[in-house]
């Protein structure tokens, strides 16, 4: 099912990993994605190192609050240092707590805030990834 695609994103053809310990964020978040980006679901760091070697190096990544805690505040700058172009999401319930500081630092590139909406994911994906985004103003019958 395509929600509010553009065909112009749709064949552009973006590579997204999402590195996740819960499924079902990963899913969620691979449902919002895989439209307008060849969007892919990892439990984990070498699962997303052995992807990019069968598939090529992911333009984003969407890393989860646990696989950061999981591997430490180095991951970005080594994800960075593996993935040269690559721009880091970090997924998270809380922006102001101090991890959230400390990743940004780090070499995190932005924050998607919980509760996800397909809105807000595909924005911040589309800003990263250098596409433009429209802004909607909603229009309410009554």
């Amino acid at each position: 099912m395509q929600i509010g695609v553009e065909t112009s994103r749709a064949v552009d053809n973006k590579r997204v990993f999402v590195i996740d310990d819960d499924e079902i964020i990963r899913a969620a978040l691979q449902f919002m994605l895989h439209d307008e980006n060849e969007t892919h679901e990892l439990t984990d760091v070498a699962a997303a190192l052995r992807k990019s070697a069968q598939q090529g190096a992911p333009d984003i990544i969407l890393l989860s609050e646990g696989i950061l805690r999981q591997h430490g505040m180095t991951l970005p700058l080594t994800l960075k240092s593996h993935f040269t172009l690559v721009k880091l999401i970090l997924v998270t319930n809380n922006k102001t707590q101090p991890l959230v500081t400390t990743a940004l630092q780090q070499g995190i590139d932005a924050v998607l805030l919980k509760p996800l909406t397909v809105e807000a994911t595909r924005k911040l994906v589309d800003r990263l990834l250098g596409r433009s985004t429209r802004s909607v103003i909603p229009i309410f019958a009554g």
